[in-house]
């Protein structure tokens, strides 16, 4: 059956969050921030997705003619969508603007300002501006390609109404890396004035360029988006710690596959700033633009004002893990099912930190995909070798937009004694998952740790994710097998309990769709739930599509990508799929199967994706405990009753929300979640 297209279907995806920006149910400020994550998203989106079809377009112009057709028609329906969805985020930031005018907020620009406004932008460019820019002399300059594509920058004309000097150009980085995106200004009788930090440069022009004798400037935004797949070297007198150093370096030189500028940039500007930067014109990756650009700098968008927010959410404490009790004791008794952000991320730490001074404890393995920049699992990790214990590190080099700080972290790991396992080139390890060995009664006891997400404290702070710890030796022999494996480079292993990609995880999903189709065959209960990130697998949603003209009820939480077409009388009516987006990133995966009425329960890092389930080292873990699979139940059960932040995925219905403006209580799942664990903590 046919399916939507996975790049159109991410773009419905960020338009969920550009809804986030227009919802007015949501605090001011934070609807800025979605504005900001909408940019971003859509900047990375350009710099790896588009960019991939570009270079598929070339790869098949002369082998494959009508593959390369078909490429350049899905780049087509991209770049209108694309267009569709700047529009409505004009909009959205035009509206932002009344809002804040309406708060007492002003944002302005450097004609907007008065004499006492001016004199403080003159003095903030002298004092904390003028040291950390640098012009470049557009006439000279020939160095294109090391320009940072994260950047954005001012284009400058320079002219002398005195028609003494010839006009010349300039291009200035604004230093937004350094410095805040936003300046601050003087408050005046409780209202609040902000501008834009190349206005304030703006303003100032003439400080840096009247000592060449001219006296008019005008400034104009560009920025451009590169290429951002990685050309790997296969030069094996190389580590793989000096490739991926080498490929990232280059990155920054790939050519630029996205140009935007202010559409009030005078044509001889633009015209020269593209030769210089090599861009070829003419091309559909130009687009003329407002103003302003990299609205990713909204998500830093400053707190002038209280009530702005969403009200606050302190972690709460898991009620089985007092902070005064050993944690191997608790897990003796019971597994623990960690929810963040709801509930604290120093427990991880805890439990690290607790092993690492425990003289029982022997040994820790973890894998890394993303770490948080100063990383207190790291420092733990470190802290655990430094007592003498054997520490195992696996840290994915070739995570995207993370391998300089991979990079960083594998080297102070190696410089502490800690041993780091080398990535497999061509296959990342996405598993969440620690494993601690501990010596108890002379034996070697297992205890494992399985998430959904990052051992990550800054993300954790802002993903929905789950982790599992246990004691139950099955799994932790299985975890240890899977250390074994990666170590080993691809040497075959069994597994008794979890399940691992890239080594047979589609046929098992397959296999429990199967089982579900026989139980509906029999009579007997037969239902599935599936909650991811994406769904993608055209075996998999083939599969579903089965199952569902079967007549088994399909319900699918899918919060970014999904090529389903549910809904569809006689064809997929019984599937139903829905996507929230919120306060919180929606970034666990759930799978539950019916089983003829005694309900499975599996959770892990691998979304339904081709990429996930081929070639990514994946684990999916079972959950046995009766409370967590109740647990996880109620978890679902809320998102499924929200009617605040969920929208319809189904054909005809794609991101409608499913508010009922006639009931005065509707479920916005990170409260009512939120509430639920409070409630745990009592209890």
């Amino acid at each position: 059956m046919d399916k939507i297209n996975r790049e159109i279907s991410w773009l419905q995806f960020n338009e969920r969050v550009l809804q986030e920006g227009l919802d007015e149910r949501n605090p001011l400020l934070e609807r800025i921030r979605f504005l900001g994550i909408f940019s971003n998203n859509r900047d990375e989106f350009f710099k790896v997705r588009v960019a991939t079809i570009r270079r598929l377009i070339v790869f098949n112009e002369k082998e494959n003619p009508e593959q390369a057709l078909h490429y350049r028609n899905v780049l087509k329906d991209i770049l209108k969508t694309v267009e569709n969805q700047e529009r409505a985020y004009t909009r959205a930031f035009v509206q932002i603007r009344q809002e804040l005018r309406k708060n007492s907020i002003f944002l302005l620009n450097e004609k907007e300002i008065d004499a006492e406004q001016g004199q403080f932008i003159k003095d903030f460019f002298l004092n904390k501006v003028r040291q950390v820019i640098y012009p470049i002399m557009l006439d000279k300059f020939n160095g294109g390609a090391n320009l940072k594509d994260r950047a954005i920058y001012l284009a400058v004309v320079m002219t002398d109404t005195n028609a003494i000097e010839k006009e010349r150009h300039a291009l200035i980085e604004i230093p937004s890396e350094e410095l805040s995106r936003f300046v601050i200004l003087p408050s005046k009788e409780g209202q609040h004035f902000l501008m834009f930090l190349e206005d304030a440069i703006r303003y100032n022009l003439s400080e840096i360029f009247s000592i060449f004798g001219y006296n008019s400037f005008n400034g104009y935004i560009i920025k451009f988006t590169r290429d951002a797949e990685l050309d790997i070297d296969n030069d094996v007198s190389k580590s793989f710690l000096e490739i991926m150093s080498e490929s990232v370096q280059k990155r920054k030189n790939a050519p630029a596959i996205r140009f935007v500028y202010d559409k009030e940039i005078p044509e001889k500007l633009l015209t020269k700033v593209l030769k210089k930067l090599q861009i070829k014109t003419g091309n559909d990756h130009l687009r003329g633009g407002g103003r302003y650009h990299n609205f990713k700098d909204l998500m830093s968008f400053p707190e002038l004002s209280e009530g702005l927010t969403y009200a606050p959410q302190p972690p709460i404490p898991h009620p089985d893990l007092p902070y005064n009790k050993s944690f191997f004791t608790i897990l003796s008794k019971r597994d623990i099912l960690l929810h963040f952000p709801y509930q604290p991320f120093q427990h991880i730490i805890d439990l690290l930190r607790e092993a690492s001074i425990d003289p029982q404890v022997r040994s820790i393995k973890m894998t890394f995909y993303r770490a948080a920049k100063k990383s207190r699992v790291m420092n733990a990790l470190i802290n655990a070798a430094r007592n003498g214990k054997h520490v195992t590190v696996f840290i994915e080099l070739q995570a995207r937009f993370d391998e300089e700080a991979n990079i960083y972290w594998a080297q102070k790991l190696q410089h502490e004694g800690v041993k780091v396992l080398a990535t497999i080139p061509g296959t990342k390890v996405h598993a969440k998952t620690i494993l601690i060995r501990r010596k108890e009664l002379g034996k070697d006891k297992y205890y494992s740790l399985i998430g959904t997400g990052n051992f990550n404290e800054s993300t954790a702070a802002i993903y929905s994710d789950l982790t599992l710890i246990t004691d139950n030796q099955a799994i932790g022999l299985d975890i240890k097998q899977f250390f074994y494996q990666i170590e080993s480079k691809y040497l075959m292993v069994k597994y008794d309990r979890i399940k691992v990609a890239p080594f047979g995880f589609r046929d098992f999903f397959i296999k429990m769709i199967n089982r579900e189709i026989r139980y509906q065959k029999k009579g007997r209960e037969a239902w599935i739930i599936l909650k991811s990130n994406s769904l993608v697998d055209n075996e998999i949603v083939d599969k579903l599509y089965e199952a569902a003209k079967e007549g088994i009820k399909i319900k699918l939480l899918i919060r970014g990508i999904n090529v389903v077409k549910s809904g569809i009388n006689g064809v997929s009516e019984n599937i139903e799929s829905r996507s929230i987006v919120g306060r919180y990133l929606e970034h666990s995966r759930i799978f539950i199967f019916a089983n003829g009425g005694r309900p499975e329960y599996y959770i892990g890092s691998a979304d339904l994706m081709p990429r996930n389930i081929d070639h990514r080292f994946e684990i999916v873990t079972p959950v046995t405990d009766k409370n967590i699979k109740k647990q996880l139940k109620t978890i679902i059960d809320i998102q499924w009753q929200d009617q605040v932040k969920s929208r319809s995925l189904d054909c005809d219905m794609i991101n409608t929300y499913l508010f009922d403006k006639k009931q005065k209580n509707n479920t916005d799942t990170h409260i009512v979640t939120y509430n639920y664990f409070k409630n745990l903590e009592k209890k």
